[in-house]
């Protein structure tokens, strides 16, 4: 069985950034396949990883709620409803050397989404069972999480940066985590883009407040800023930079 691990936070906090490291970094331990799964509504994880995505879960949800809605069924005849969406999600599935991305898109739309959101859910619980890891970039809601279309997570990575405000963030994260019942073997704090790698002892105090188990520091790099402003991959900056190897730090923590 696939292990979930997912990461969440409010945005601009490097999050997505890091999570392409994540995949990155269990691309070349070998241990078996990747899923990587963009399930931020501003989703941007493909161009972390530098691959193009031709369309979403939710693009292709939307056309077929909205064909139902207007009676006119872009389905051929002979096949059934299932066989479509199914057919459809397909093309969501985007295949890179080491690991599949699946950008899951928008959330929700005027139409009825009950048949395809079922759809949905079996469709990614059918991809889990190929793959040795699933890497979950999250929106701050956690709402593919809550309402059970993401599978079972087994680890959740919360980032903020290194401010005061960006850990509460954090801490109200974790405790949603618990409030839903998520089950989560563990849950981590990532601080982000911290000066010279330090934190204040104002952002440490919010740590302990919220009994939050900080996992690494990563210190800030205008390395990282410069590939994102020319279109660069994030993944590609250099294995010897600061974020990097405070990154795999981290991630060697991790039971994998």
């Amino acid at each position: 069985m696939a292990q979930t691990i997912a990461l969440a936070g409010k945005g601009g906090v490097g999050k997505t950034t890091i999570c392409g490291m994540l995949i990155e970094y269990l691309c070349e331990k070998k241990n078996g396949p990747v899923l990587a799964v963009d399930a931020d509504a501003n989703a941007n994880l493909n161009e972390v990883l530098g691959v193009e995505v031709e369309s979403t879960l939710g693009d292709i949800r939307e056309d077929i709620a909205q064909a139902e809605l207007a009676a006119k069924s872009p389905i051929p005849n002979g096949m059934t409803k299932a066989d479509y969406a199914e057919m459809r999600f397909g093309e969501a599935l985007t295949e890179a050397d080491d690991y599949d991305l699946l950008v899951m898109g928008r959330t929700q739309g005027k139409g009825c989404y009950c048949f395809v959101n079922g759809l949905l859910t079996s469709q990614v619980a059918k991809y889990a069972k190929n793959y040795r890891y699933i890497v979950v970039d999250n929106e701050a809601g956690l709402e593919h999480l809550s309402r059970g279309v993401l599978p079972q997570v087994d680890t959740i990575l919360l980032v903020s940066d290194c401010s005061r405000r960006g850990v509460q963030a954090a801490g109200r994260l974790a405790e949603m985590i618990v409030d839903l019942k998520l089950g989560a073997k563990e849950v981590g704090l990532i601080v982000n883009r911290a000066p010279g790698g330090e934190l204040s002892a104002g952002v440490q105090e919010e740590i302990g407040k919220y009994g939050l188990k900080l996992m690494g520091v990563v210190p800030h790099d205008d390395t990282v800023y410069e590939y994102d402003a020319e279109g660069r991959p994030s993944v590609t900056v250099p294995k010897d930079s600061p974020v990097k190897a405070a990154v795999r730090r981290i991630f060697d923590q991790l039971t994998l």
